[in-house]
């Protein structure tokens, strides 16, 4: 492997592994951005960094809390809402096969569903699904794991269907009429992935491995379903709920999040998910365009196109990715407009604003840099 650490290529052998002992060296942008990111309170964090004449990788922190025990060098983790970039892919692939339109609506495909307190699904499209303009609930906040550490103790291992969560978005008014705002709801990823297992007659597990995960090789990539642990190496995941004090969340059955947050990946599969969709090897033009065209996400504070992000970037233009935070872990990974640089960061705790700021200017410090 080939790290670039300033103006000087260091080489690497393949099994190399940051230990506690081993320092990394702050010379290196990239480790110092890293170790910003882990000062303002995250407990671990990694970054990755490539290009076609580099490979970048940088650590902080530590893989589990009082403990000397180092990051792992390929630590798995639950990606969060950086799912919905898989949902949309698969999405707007059925829609180049002829399967499906992005103009269909959700009772088309799903009668019945989306009904009651003002919702509509034959008002509601599958472009407004992916694009969050639909107006329907976000569902996240109904989910009592997710809220508290009781709610946590309490349903970790629980299981949601699809039809549950949306019936409990069903129990609120729509926020707006359909097409006409913009509010980020996990509930329209989770009525995707429903559309998507009706379109095929295959679960949306299956498809993101059948269409992304195997064809891109991305062999620490998984859909976990309701198991609740993080196989193969990867750090613990702390969630404070507002108190301040964290605690171990990694054990989730993360099924409340089918669609739309319950991927578990790693920053190097992540960054080859990027460079493959942006590097048109995914979708086909006519889609590519879809997704990568915009509109203002005024909560986010950025542009959104189809399951995919567009963020400014410092040294002028913007690049395309999206942020991900389910219990404990936090991302953000994304792609320059040509998918030749990618970046992909995580760190194993909430992250207050200063840790999302951090985790945001490495990305376009980083997608900014040329390597020579």
């Amino acid at each position: 492997m080939v790290v670039l650490t300033g103006l000087t290529t260091v080489v690497f052998a393949a099994s190399t592994v940051p230990t506690a002992a081993a320092k990394p060296r702050l010379a290196d942008p990239l480790q110092r951005q890293v170790e910003v990111i882990h000062e303002t309170g995250a407990v671990g964090v990694h970054a990755e960094v490539t290009s076609p004449d580099a490979h970048d990788i940088a650590y902080a922190g530590t893989a589990a809390m009082n403990t000397g025990r180092p990051m792992p060098r390929e630590g798995r983790f639950r990606i969060g809402s950086a799912t919905k970039t898989f949902t949309a892919t698969v999405v707007l692939q059925l829609v180049g096969e002829g399967q499906m339109s992005l103009e269909d609506t959700v009772e088309q495909w799903l009668p019945g569903v989306v009904r009651g307190n003002g919702n509509d699904g034959s008002q509601i499209t599958v472009r407004q699904l992916l694009q969050h303009t639909s107006g329907i609930f976000d569902v996240g906040p109904e989910i009592p794991a997710l809220r508290s550490a009781d709610g946590y103790r309490a349903e970790r291992f629980r299981t949601y269907t699809p039809e549950e969560l949306v019936g409990l978005a069903m129990r609120h008014p729509p926020e707006f009429s359909p097409g006409t705002d913009w509010s980020y709801s996990n509930a329209n990823y989770i009525v995707a992935a429903m559309i998507i297992h009706k379109v095929t007659g295959g679960s949306w597990a299956q498809e993101v491995k059948d269409r992304i995960i195997r064809p891109l090789g991305l062999r620490d990539t998984s859909t976990p379903g309701v198991f609740p642990s993080i196989l193969g190496p990867h750090a613990q995941g702390y969630a404070a709920f507002g108190t301040g004090t964290g605690i171990d969340v990694t054990k989730l059955n993360s099924s409340m999040a089918v669609g739309s947050g319950s991927i578990i990946s790693t920053a190097h599969d992540l960054n080859r998910f990027y460079g493959a969709l942006l590097g048109g090897r995914l979708l086909a033009p006519a889609q590519h365009d879809e997704m990568t065209t915009t509109m203002p996400a005024p909560e986010l504070g950025v542009r959104y196109g189809l399951g995919l992000a567009e963020i400014p970037l410092p040294c002028g233009g913007s690049y395309f990715g999206h942020r991900g935070e389910l219990l404990g872990y936090g991302t953000w990974g994304g792609v320059t407009r040509d998918g030749a640089r990618t970046a992909v960061v995580y760190v194993t705790s909430d992250g207050g604003q200063g840790t999302q700021e951090a985790m945001m200017t490495l990305m376009g410090q980083e997608l900014c840099r040329t390597r020579s």
